[in-house]
């Protein structure tokens, strides 16, 4: 398989992800998304959460097994690895000032890592505050990026790009009750030249059509599929027209 970064880097081509809690899934509703996705793809399949109580080895497994779609870990925590994945969103913190979310529990992670050969594309992550406390918040004891602090949030994504981190991934939080602002994104994506992702509190295809359209190279959604599967073939579907 080819690299995902490299993939993502000389296409220019709008992306779509989804993001799988396994704690969110029974067996019979993560099977009903995987038939989705057969149906009508996603770009990347990403597996993780704030914190589990199921091992991600067995929904890595079993989506490796049903789906031909590469799936990459978003790790909530050091116990979220598997080599079965195809990658991994080693995710820096760097909206927060915890340093074991901001490379504390990677040191350890790292070793494994790199033994296991599997896509490691460094990741800057940047909270953004949504209008009430995430579980990202809690489990990493860090404050969000207040949603109106654009320049604030322009200059971590700066710093982010000059440390040498690949990706950028601007996260409202899961259920978030507002997305990540347009005006955020549009700023952020003028400054830096490396890729953007946006997850958290994207909805409908309406809401992915302006973070697209503001500049991000790709879109995570979770919980709205998590509640109504069927959309996915309309985020799909979105994503095509765009790259047409």
């Amino acid at each position: 398989m080819s690299s995902l970064y490299h993939d993502i880097v000389s296409s220019k081509k709008k992306r779509f992800a989804l993001l799988i809690d396994p704690d969110k899934h029974t067996e019979d509703s993560l099977a009903y998304l995987v038939s989705m996705a057969n149906l009508t793809p996603p770009d990347l399949i990403l597996v993780g959460g704030s914190l589990l109580f199921r091992p991600i080895e067995e929904c890595i497994t079993y989506l490796k097994e049903h789906l031909n779609i590469p799936v990459f870990i978003f790790p909530g925590d050091i116990s979220q690895l598997s080599d079965h994945a195809d990658g991994i969103f080693l995710l820096s913190l760097i909206s927060g000032r915890n340093p074991e979310f901001l490379i504390g529990n990677h040191v350890i992670a790292a070793p494994r890592l790199k033994q296991s050969g599997i896509e490691v594309i460094p990741t800057g992550y940047m909270l953004i505050e949504n209008g009430h406390s995430t579980s990202v918040e809690y489990i990493s004891n860090t404050k969000p990026i207040p949603f109106g602090k654009t320049d604030l949030a322009v200059a971590t994504a700066l710093a982010g790009e000059l440390l040498g981190l690949k990706l950028l991934y601007l996260e409202a939080g899961s259920g978030a009750e507002k997305s990540v602002g347009i005006d955020m994104i549009s700023e952020i994506c003028k400054a830096v030249k490396i890729p953007i992702v946006v997850g958290g509190g994207i909805r409908s295809v309406e809401n992915a059509e302006k973070a697209y359209a503001a500049g991000a190279d790709m879109i995570v959604i979770g919980t709205a599929l998590e509640e109504y599967p069927e959309q996915l073939k309309d985020f799909a579907a979105l994503r095509t027209r765009l790259n047409n």
